[in-house]
């Protein structure tokens, strides 16, 4: 065998190593490439899920929070409505007159507890100045859930316990629904139902510029000219409710 078969024969085996360590690398370059496509693959889909997740329990947490369980509707001049969530907080406010958008605006009751806010307008300067002066206030809870709004409604009358002249109900949501058709909030409602059958030339536009004061006067003048000692329609308007007595207070105080 001369020299160069021998070199030849002798480093083939080398040469085959070689190639098999080329393809070789090829092979797992190829692999590699496949797990790390399939790899980033499976991170974009764990993370379109996770984002899938948290947009759903996001949406899922505004609707909770923001679905209203109950109002207060709350009636001196000025009057206002205040929507209640599952968790006691104040999520939206209506005001049914200029003075309902005045107080809502010189209170930030939004995201409050509902007694902190109740706390808040009988402590503000206007109010505070109209039950001294006599004026009297309304405070009706309406809710779709009878428990829970007999639970508002004790945490309501707690609220008012050490103030004088305030009247608390509850009422179904029909009956705010009707108040709401006539553009009056529930306590003014209530005195137009009463005014209503013992004068029915008066209008929802008369009642909504009165006070809860001028509505009580005028009904009494009204029933002191027809010769009767209480209002004709009290169970009309309160009775079906549980917490209706005279004008439809369940405390005087």
């Amino acid at each position: 065998m001369n020299m160069n078969n021998m070199f030849k024969n002798l480093f083939s085996p080398i040469q085959a190593g070689e190639e098999l360590k080329s393809r070789t690398k090829e092979f797992l370059a190829v692999k590699t490439q496949e797990y790390a496509a399939g790899s980033a693959r499976r991170r974009r889909h764990s993370l379109y899920a996770a984002c899938a997740c948290f947009l759903l329990v996001l949406i899922g947490g505004h609707w909770i929070y923001f679905a209203p369980i109950a109002e207060i509707s709350i009636d001196i001049n000025p009057s206002i409505e205040m929507s209640i969530n599952r968790f006691d907080q104040v999520i939206f406010i209506n005001a049914f007159n200029e003075d309902g958008r005045k107080l809502s605006n010189a209170l930030d009751l939004k995201y409050m507890n509902y007694s902190d806010a109740i706390e808040q307008i009988l402590n503000h300067g206007s109010i505070a100045e109209l039950l001294n002066d006599d004026e009297i206030m309304t405070i009706t809870v309406i809710g779709r859930n009878e428990r829970q709004s007999a639970k508002i409604l004790a945490g309501v009358e707690a609220c008012t316990a050490q103030k004088h002249n305030t009247y608390c109900y509850s009422a179904s949501p029909k009956e705010a629904a009707e108040a709401h058709e006539k553009g009056l909030s529930c306590g003014k409602y209530r005195a137009y139902l009463e005014l209503q059958v013992l004068d029915s030339s008066i209008t929802p536009e008369t009642v909504q510029g009165m006070t809860m004061r001028e509505l009580m006067e005028f009904i009494d003048g009204l029933l002191d000219e027809d010769g009767n000692d209480s209002p004709p329609c009290d169970n009309q308007v309160n009775g079906h409710h549980g917490h209706g007595g005279g004008h439809g207070a369940s405390h005087h105080r």
